[in-house]
């Protein structure tokens, strides 16, 4: 009998403008999340992952460190501690973008990692930060991530997590498969113009180059008073042979579907010996730090 999940993707649109009192934005973007992970549920979703920064908007359009309240612990925080309930209540593993605080003054962009039992799993932090224009400032709000790349053993799948930016950068998506990722969530806040023309080209060959499953997740619309593009959605789920198998449209909130047959993993590695013929002793010069 093939290994079949159901995963799903949620992309949204701020609930309201970011000129509101943080705390209302981000109990209208946890209660909006909510009522689409109850869909989710409804439609047999068993792994779940939202969109970068979730509860919030793209903040890292300013440099203010009015943005700061918005972190939390993990996974001593409240929205930790809520997915834990959540999950549980669905028997639904979540990937839960969040922003971190691990002591006063030192912040991540990290996501929690909750299995279906409800149990907190462990949390991955973005590793590579970007710094630039337009609107993208977030070396101001956020450390790099120092836990690796973890890959988490859920009551599904084994799980890995890379962080919108993160996905330029085709060492860590490698390591995630040697940890034995099956499936590789990738929340994103990122525009028009800038990297669409990226967006189905470099997690597709990920996909195919490490042999796993690949779930990208962009937020819609734009965001006032920044403007800095539009976001453009396009979510999607594709296969370790690069095939997107469902895809969410540019402009709207939605709820991505898609049935993952994890035998494929074996089938593709089985064809395309990448882990057997890669040649790690040949490949100093990448993390060679006097070039």
């Amino acid at each position: 009998m093939a290994r079949i999940v159901r995963g799903g993707l949620i992309q949204a649109t701020l609930s309201m403008s970011s000129e509101q009192p943080i705390d209302k934005i981000k109990q209208s973007m946890i209660e909006k999340n909510l009522a689409m992970i109850e869909e989710a549920a409804a439609k047999g979703v068993q792994m779940l992952c939202l969109q970068e920064l979730f509860y919030g908007p793209y903040f890292c359009a300013e440099q203010k460190t009015k943005w700061y309240s918005l972190v939390e612990q993990i996974p001593d925080g409240p929205t930790t501690r809520l997915m834990q309930e959540v999950a549980k209540k669905h028997s639904m593993v979540l990937v839960i973008p969040i922003y971190e605080e691990e002591i006063t003054g030192v912040y991540y962009n990290t996501a929690a990692v909750i299995d279906a039992d409800g149990k907190y799993l462990g949390k991955y932090r973005k590793h590579h930060i970007p710094h630039c224009d337009p609107g993208f400032w977030e070396k101001f709000y956020f450390k790099p991530g120092n836990l690796g790349f973890p890959v988490f053993k859920t009551a599904y799948a084994d799980v890995g997590v890379y962080i919108c930016y993160d996905r330029h950068f085709p060492e860590g998506a490698r390591i995630l498969g040697l940890n034995g990722a099956e499936i590789v969530f990738n929340p994103s806040a990122t525009v028009a113009g800038l990297s669409e023309y990226l967006w189905k080209l470099e997690q597709p060959a990920h996909a195919v180059a490490n042999g796993y499953f690949v779930g990208a997740i962009n937020r819609v619309g734009t965001e006032a008073p920044w403007n800095i593009g539009e976001f453009y959605g396009q979510s999607y789920f594709c296969s370790p042979r690069g095939k997107i198998i469902a895809e969410a449209c540019r402009d709207k909130d939605e709820l991505v579907v898609a049935d993952l047959n994890l035998d494929e993993i074996l089938e593709v590695r089985n064809v395309w010996q990448f882990y057997r013929d890669r040649r790690p002793e040949s490949y100093g010069a990448i993390t060679n730090q006097d070039k």
